[in-house]
C-alpha cells in the first residue's frame, strides 16, 4: 500500500503524519509552527529526509486561498505563506511530488473519503467557530468557484435587527459569546460558559442560544435552497456538544413551518473527524491529483 507524508500547517502547530491510500494515519506528531518561511521549509525537508523511503510524495493542508499553481492567496494567521510558490519550492527541496490544498477543503475531502459522507456525492461542510467556514463538494470534487470563495458561508449577508451584517457576525460561537457578554457586561467568556449559564437558567444565555440555533438554521436552509446538497456536515468545536443536531433540526422545523416556500429538510450529520481531518484530506487530495 502506498503512503504519503502529510502536513497540516496551522497558526499554532504543524501536524505531520504518514497517511496510507486507505486513509489510515501513523506516526502522528506536531511541532510549533515556525515564524518564517525558511524555517517551515526546514521542518518539512528534515522530516522528509528521515522517512523518504516510505512515501511517494508530500501532501499539504494550509489556510488561505490555495491556487492550483501552488501559490496561497488571501490572508491567514501566517502572513509568510502568502505569495511564494510553496508547492514548487517544496518539490524542489525534497525531489518529491507535492499536493497543496486549503485546510477547510481538506476537512471536507476527509469526510467524503473515509468519513460521514462516503455514501453521497454532493455535500457541504459547515464549520462553526470564531467564524463560519466550510466547503462545497460536487460530484465528489471540491467546488472552489470562480474566485476560490466556495464554502465561505461566513461572508453571506444577513439582516440582523435591521442591520446588514456578515453571517459569521451573527451565527458563530463568537457571536453567541458576544451577545451574552454584552447582556451581563462581562469580560472573558467562552462558549462552554454560555451553555453552562443556560443550564443554570440564565435568561440572557437562554435567549442567545435560541437565537444562535435559529441563525444556524437560517444559513443551512439558505444553502440547501441555493445548492441542494444531499448532506450538510457540521464541524468545529461546537460539534462536540451533545444534542446539537437535534437542536438545529428543531430550529429548521420552525422555519419550515413559518415559510411556505421551504419544502426540503436538510439532512444534517456531524463531521466524523476533528483534529486529524486536514491530514487525511490532504492525503486524499494528493492521491487524486498526483497518482
Amino acid at each position: 500500500m502506498r503512503h504519503v507524508l502529510a502536513f497540516d500547517i496551522g497558526g499554532t502547530f504543524i501536524k505531520r503524519a504518514i497517511v496510507s491510500e486507505g486513509g489510515e494515519i501513523k506516526h502522528l506528531e506536531k511541532v510549533t509552527t515556525p515564524t518564517a518561511l525558511a524555517e517551515l521549509y526546514s521542518v518539512i525537508q528534515a522530516t522528509t529526509s528521515q522517512i523518504d523511503s516510505e512515501i511517494i510524495g508530500i501532501a499539504l493542508s494550509a489556510p488561505g486561498a490555495v491556487q492550483d499553481n501552488g501559490v496561497i492567496a488571501g490572508v491567514s494567521a501566517l502572513p509568510y505563506i502568502h505569495g511564494p510558490n510553496i508547492k514548487k519550492d517544496i518539490a524542489n527541496l525534497t525531489g518529491l511530488p507535492v499536493a497543496l490544498e486549503n485546510d477547510a477543503n481538506c476537512a471536507a475531502l476527509a469526510e467524503g473519503w473515509v468519513g460521514q459522507a462516503t455514501d453521497v456525492q454532493d455535500f457541504v461542510t459547515f464549520v462553526i467557530g470564531t467564524g463560519i467556514g466550510g466547503a462545497i463538494v460536487k460530484a465528489g470534487q471540491i467546488h472552489k468557484g470562480a474566485h476560490g470563495q466556495g464554502g465561505e458561508w461566513g461572508q453571506m449577508i444577513v439582516n440582523e435587527d435591521g442591520k446588514l451584517q456578515a453571517y459569521s457576525r451573527v451565527a458563530s460561537t463568537a457571536a453567541l459569546v458576544r451577545q451574552v457578554r454584552k447582556a451581563h457586561d462581562l469580560g472573558a467568556l467562552t462558549g462552554e460558559a454560555v451553555f453552562q449559564l443556560a443550564e443554570e437558567g440564565d435568561s440572557a444565555a437562554l435567549e442567545a442560544i435560541e437565537r444562535f440555533y435559529a441563525n444556524l438554521a437560517m444559513g443551512i436552509c439558505n444553502i440547501q435552497s441555493a445548492y441542494d446538497p444531499e448532506l450538510v456536515l457540521i464541524g468545529g468545536g461546537i460539534s462536540t456538544r451533545s444534542g446539537l443536531v437535534e437542536q438545529i433540526n428543531q430550529a429548521i422545523r420552525k422555519l419550515v413551518d413559518q415559510i411556505d416556500e421551504l419544502t426540503v429538510y436538510p439532512e444534517i450529520r456531524l463531521c466524523q473527524f476533528q483534529a486529524d481531518a486536514n491530514l487525511i484530506g490532504a492525503a486524499n487530495h494528493f492521491f487524486k491529483v498526483c497518482s
